[in-house]
């Protein structure tokens, strides 16, 4: 098996990545190309060349092949992985009609045509009209049909970024269960298109035949078309396999199997996830995503804005890191750690909510960020602490709701993203969790979940199960320090889960008084 490697294509929010595993889950060579920032004609929009996400593609793999010396005929299978919720239009020719609209755009359409009488009714029983509303204003369908009519009505093929990449791949409009993260009309609990009758019809104006055909990961969907061997220099005929969507491969890729162990991702979102066989809605109403494993679900739990409040403090307070670390040939993240070692657990009483960006229930949509406790102790480094410390909380507040609602105790931690590259993120994790947290073996989890998918679907390994066991394993152990485990313990049980419960009430008069956010 000396001989056998597996092709991840990772497309993330920043870049593409290329990634050559073996069947051990090893990193064997990889290849990134960095994306052009999405452009905004608009406040508040978030739109990407779609072609621009091909031809990323494209590039990353034929510089992998300039740079490794494992011959392209090692590949046994090929999958892709990608960013969540960004969408492309394509016209009967397979041509892109717009922009793509990314998982960041914040644009939302106007009061939609009533429901019918009966699912209003039912809605309105459940005290969930408002998150219905909620997504039919989110809906990209919805805004692109009523503000580009003449787009909508040439859309042959209404596809997320995965099943685009898919198409030019192998040809067929075919993509993964495990990549449905969006506003559609899928049934998250059958892993399937809803049914004729479902209320997600009368909600998005699209039509059954406009959506691609869906298979389950580790699916073998098509082979590599003459074209785009072409385009990648992957072989043709190479077998293309249906993988997931980047967060739920991310978690198999940490080794998160089964529900005790949860998988938190420090990324641009911050996550908490745990794979589950048993359908569980975390939030009420709201139900679990797919996870990369056939018929299991991802109790996810979100913070929007997550790690990217770390490069946001980098922007507007770290311009000293940015310069010592240019001097010394480091990131400026890795001089972050020495801002977070000078101070104590706790930050000497700063505390941070991350809700950054409101929610839809928990959050509500009124939710604003916070940080209390200030005093003419505080410097820059203790806001950082505090916004790592904030981040753990709340990921915390999500294992307890993940506990509460499965049933199932979490008892151990797999950290994976760009923030679990930090030793002091780490330790603090763990010491806030009360729980060892250990990194992933390896830095592209993503990309690994992946790789397991190729694995299980091309019959390197029997199933998933044991593709995940034999490709993952936990990477540096960060044990619970008890002393700082107390404090945090303290902080959090009786002052972070108050919090939000406390200024509720005053992000709602903000909102009604500034107008922001608006949706409100």
């Amino acid at each position: 098996m000396a001989d056998q490697y597996l092709l991840s294509i990772d497309n993330g929010t920043q870049s593409v990545r290329a990634l050559l595993f073996d069947v051990n889950g090893n990193l064997a060579a990889k290849s990134q190309i960095h994306l052009q920032a999405y452009f905004s004609a608009h406040p508040g929009w978030a739109e990407h060349d779609a072609d621009g996400y091909w031809d990323a593609v494209a590039a990353a793999c034929q510089q992998l092949w300039r740079t490794t010396d494992i011959p392209r005929s090692a590949v046994k299978g090929v999958a892709v992985t990608t960013q969540r919720g960004t969408v492309v239009n394509l016209d009967r020719d397979g041509k892109v009609l717009r922009p793509a609209i990314t998982w960041l755009d914040q644009r939302r359409v106007g009061k939609q045509k009533p429901l019918s009488w009966w699912w209003r009714t039912a809605f309105k029983l459940a005290r969930v009209e408002g998150t219905i509303e909620y997504f039919r204003r989110e809906a990209e369908i919805n805004w692109i049909a009523e503000h580009q009519p003449e787009i909508w009505a040439k859309t042959h093929k209404y596809l997320l970024l995965s099943g685009f990449l898919n198409y030019r791949l192998c040809g067929c409009h075919v993509d993964s269960t495990g990549s449905q993260v969006a506003y559609l009309p899928f049934d998250y609990k059958r892993h399937k298109w809803a049914g004729a009758r479902d209320w997600k019809w009368q909600a998005l104006r699209v039509r059954p035949d406009m959506l691609p055909e869906l298979v389950a990961p580790g699916t073998v969907i098509g082979t590599i078309t003459a074209a785009a061997a072409a385009a990648t220099g992957i072989p043709e005929g190479t077998p293309l396999v249906a993988a997931a969507a980047d967060k739920a491969c991310e978690v198999i890729g940490a080794g998160s199997l089964e529900p005790h162990i949860a998988c938190l991702s420090y990324g641009t979102t911050a996550t908490i996830n745990t794979t589950s066989k048993k359908y569980v809605e975390v939030t009420p109403f709201i139900p679990p995503y797919p996870a990369a494993v056939p018929g299991a679900y991802s109790t996810e739990v979100q913070i929007f804005r997550g790690y990217w409040m770390v490069n946001w403090f980098k922007e507007q307070f770290g311009h000293l890191e940015q310069m010592a670390g240019a001097e010394q040939g480091l990131a400026p993240e890795a001089m972050f750690d020495q801002l977070v070692n000078e101070v104590p657990p706790g930050s000497m009483g700063l505390m941070l909510q991350p809700y950054w960006s409101p929610g839809i229930r928990t959050p509500g949509p009124e939710a604003k960020g916070a940080m209390i406790g200030f005093g003419d102790v505080h410097t820059r480094s203790h806001m950082y602490r505090a916004i790592l410390e904030g981040l753990a909380y709340a990921l915390r507040e999500g294992k307890e709701r993940i506990e509460q609602r499965s049933g199932v105790k979490v008892t151990a931690l797999r950290i994976a993203g760009g923030g679990s590259q930090s030793d002091a993120a780490m330790q603090l994790t763990a010491d806030i969790f009360g729980l060892p947290a250990a990194r992933a073996h390896v830095y592209e989890t993503s990309g690994l979940g992946a790789a397991i998918a190729i694995a299980a679907g091309v019959g390197l390994h029997p199933d998933f199960d044991t593709a995940t066991r034999a490709m993952t394993r936990p990477g540096r152990i960060f044990q619970p320090i008890p002393a700082n485990q107390k404090i945090y313990d303290q902080l959090y049980r009786r002052v972070y889960l108050g919090m939000y419960k406390q200024l509720q009430p005053m992000y709602q008069q903000i909102a009604d008084i500034t107008g922001y956010p608006e949706q409100l």
